[in-house]
């Protein structure tokens, strides 16, 4: 037994006792050397080897937490797919089996919608027309045209001169039945309305569609804003701005101020304004004492002044007192009993023209007015010491003598 030969029989015994035993990389070696050995390369790869083995282990295990995780998910989606699909058929039900009612809603819905529009459309038409008008704080309210009224010497009215023939009334002093008989016939929500009527616009459409008689739907309150500031002209932007100034009258004044500027105004024909000087015009007598069916002839004038005027067609101004006096008793202001003792009145005759002694006396009057004063600017009230009794006999007198002689002149006929 050699001494080398046992050499690395011994080392390979101390390797396998626990001792770690470095490979060696230099000199010379038997190859016929069974001893165990690693190469660099063979570290190198073979650490590679183990890295993409944990790496495919680390991809696997990922994979399976991916896999757990979509079955966990997918119940989920299966539930609200489910329920988005019957979200999506519940619509199509309600959509077959809407029927009428369906129909209706969507009708309601659109009549809405209209609305709207229409409200926005009405509301910039408003805002443009109200643009092109004047502050309000420059609105005044303009001034009545003075009258002169002339008085014999026992204080009874000879004449009354000026534009609107007669002096203004408050309502106090008008005959009750005057403000009663124009608010039943021009405006009987008068007291409840703030300027415009939707009830009347809505009830004189109606009618005017239907083909009856035409109504035009404006209030007291519209009426007296068109005669105070603007032309009768019909354009929608004079509508618009009456509309606004009705709003500012009822906002400025009473309704009983704007009820008595009303009646102190408004024409009543034959070159008449107010019921003072209509009431003087057509009975020979204040507004203060004139009766029911007088106070109706009066109102019945405002729908057309000179066509209904009783010194014009006496018969058209009691039809039309006789449809006053039946709102009248429609509205609540009068009795049965006053409907018919009004309606058994003889019809009003006035003159077609104003004639007579007082009238030569007035115009007399008035040229010393004239030139005492010069014109007047505001109401005026002229005493003289004519006496009408006086000069209504001499009248008649001078009438006779004329007649007796125009008879005189005159050669009877031949047979």
């Amino acid at each position: 037994m050699s001494l080398n030969g046992g050499m690395p029989a011994r080392m390979a015994a101390k390797g396998k006792s626990g001792r770690r035993v470095e490979p060696s990389f230099g000199g010379a070696r038997d190859e016929s050397d069974d001893d165990f050995h690693l190469d660099a390369d063979d570290r190198i790869a073979g650490t590679a080897r183990i890295s993409k083995r944990a790496r495919r282990d680390d991809d696997d295990e990922d994979q399976e937490e991916s896999l757990d995780r979509r079955e966990r998910v997918r119940p989920s989606r299966d539930t609200s797919s489910r329920q988005a699909s019957s979200r999506k058929v519940k619509p199509e039900k309600r959509r077959s089996g809407g029927g009428i009612f369906g129909g209706l809603r969507r009708l309601v819905y659109w009549c809405i919608v209209l609305c709207i529009w229409g409200a926005i459309g009405v509301g910039g038409v408003v805002l443009y027309y109200g643009s092109k008008m004047p502050s309000a704080s420059s609105w005044v309210i303009p001034d009545r045209p003075p009258n002169i009224k002339i008085e014999s010497v026992d204080g009874s009215v000879l004449a009354n001169r000026g534009a609107t023939g007669g002096e203004a009334l408050s309502l106090e002093e008008m005959s009750p039945y005057l403000p009663e008989a124009v608010v039943a016939i021009e405006d009987r929500r008068f007291y409840s309305h703030f300027g415009v009527d939707p009830l009347g616009l809505a009830r004189a459409f109606v009618n005017n569609l239907l083909g009856r008689s035409v109504q035009g739907g404006s209030t007291i309150t519209q009426q007296l804003a068109k005669n105070l500031f603007l032309s009768p002209e019909r354009t929608l932007e004079r509508k618009v701005q009456e509309v606004l100034l009705s709003f500012w009258l009822e906002h400025e004044f009473t309704k009983d101020q704007i009820l008595a500027m009303y009646l102190n105004r408004m024409y009543f024909g034959s070159n008449t304004y107010g019921v003072e000087a209509a009431s003087r015009r057509y009975f020979n007598k204040s507004a203060r004492d004139i009766n029911l069916g007088e106070a109706a002839t009066i109102a019945g004038l405002l729908k057309a002044p000179s066509r209904l005027s009783p010194a014009r067609d006496p018969e058209a101004a009691e039809a039309r007192a006789q449809v006053v006096l039946g709102t009248m008793r429609e509205v609540g202001f009068i009795t049965d009993s006053d409907l018919k003792k009004a309606m058994s009145q003889p019809p009003a005759k006035a003159k077609s023209m104003l004639s007579g002694a007082q009238q030569y006396a007035a115009d007399m009057v008035m040229d010393e007015v004239k030139r005492l004063i010069g014109e007047p600017k505001k109401d005026v009230v002229v005493q003289t010491t004519i006496d009408e009794r006086l000069e209504t006999a001499a009248d008649k007198a001078l009438n006779d003598i004329l007649k007796r002689k125009v008879a005189r002149s005159t050669p009877p006929r031949q047979p």
